[in-house]
């Protein structure tokens, strides 16, 4: 009998430890921080919070080839259709029927390995945008496709979890711990790499990228090369404008200095170092 009582209590014990409300708790703090509505930690700069103040402060136009809007930034600042405040919207009529590169918007400030946070919503059906890391990779936003082109996507390279879509008229969240391509004497010697979450859930685990897809117009070194000619220069964060009036809000990056190859580290919303 006393064995008996020692064996339950022990199964209690392990029952639990593993159903512990604190280890609950701690998934859920950790998915809120990769989430819709995640606040920027310490030493994080805030790219979009609604005010056309600070979209004239952080943001141009990228003036590529197809480059064909003029300052100032045409995209628009309406109310939030689900919550409070106001929201970017990727409408520039340079832009209509899907004409890329031709009103994208990107930071003034260029960037090397960072930790980005960035929500967006979809109206219609369809609809589509991109968000460039560095002005280089596309992580496609892309109602209706699940594939390699499509919603989460490292667009031709990796697929997203399509699964984790919100749906449309619904706010969505990618967050990105991003690794700058790296050179030795002018040579290209590790390709760019990045983890991603999607509303909460992983999408992309170290995911080497392999090149600038879509030409020229794409962005920075998209006409190197095919796209394979990675230079060593940083680059700004890249909303694209397709004609599809995605919207964008609660935007913040932080710096990092990344000095492994690995970006799959989400201890916290601001793990590894600051940059210098």
């Amino acid at each position: 009998m006393r064995t008996r009582l020692i064996v339950l209590s022990a199964c209690f014990a392990i029952t639990a430890l593993v159903f512990s409300p604190t280890a609950t708790a701690k998934k859920q703090t950790k998915k809120r921080k990769l989430n819709v509505g995640a606040k920027a930690p310490k030493g994080a700069q805030i790219l979009i919070d609604g005010t056309r103040k600070l979209l004239d402060t952080k943001w141009t136009y990228w003036k590529g080839p197809r480059f064909s809007s003029a300052l100032p930034i045409k995209w628009k600042l309406l109310d939030d259709p689900v919550d409070s405040g106001k929201v970017l919207v990727s409408h520039d009529p340079a832009a209509a029927g899907g004409k890329y590169g031709a009103a994208d918007i990107v930071t003034k400030k260029k960037y090397r390995d960072f930790r980005l946070h960035i929500e967006f919503l979809v109206p219609k059906k369809g609809g589509n945008s991109g968000v460039y890391l560095q002005n280089r990779y596309e992580i496609q936003i892309l109602d209706g496709d699940p594939g390699k082109h499509g919603m989460a996507a490292v667009i031709n390279e990796a697929a997203g979890p399509y699964k984790a879509y919100n749906g449309i008229g619904k706010w969505n969240a990618y967050d990105i711990k991003f690794r700058a391509a790296r050179f030795k004497d002018g040579k290209l010697t590790e390709k760019a790499l990045m983890t991603m979450y999607f509303n909460g859930v992983k999408a992309h685990t170290n995911q080497r990228i392999q090149k600038v897809w879509g030409g020229p117009n794409s962005g920075i070194d998209g006409g190197n090369d095919g796209g394979k000619g990675i230079t060593d220069v940083p680059g700004g964060l890249k909303l694209q404008c397709e004609g599809h009036d995605i919207m964008f809000r609660n935007a913040w990056i932080k710096e990092l200095d990344i000095t492994e190859p690995d970006t799959d580290n989400w201890r916290t919303p601001d793990t590894n170092r600051p940059a210098p």
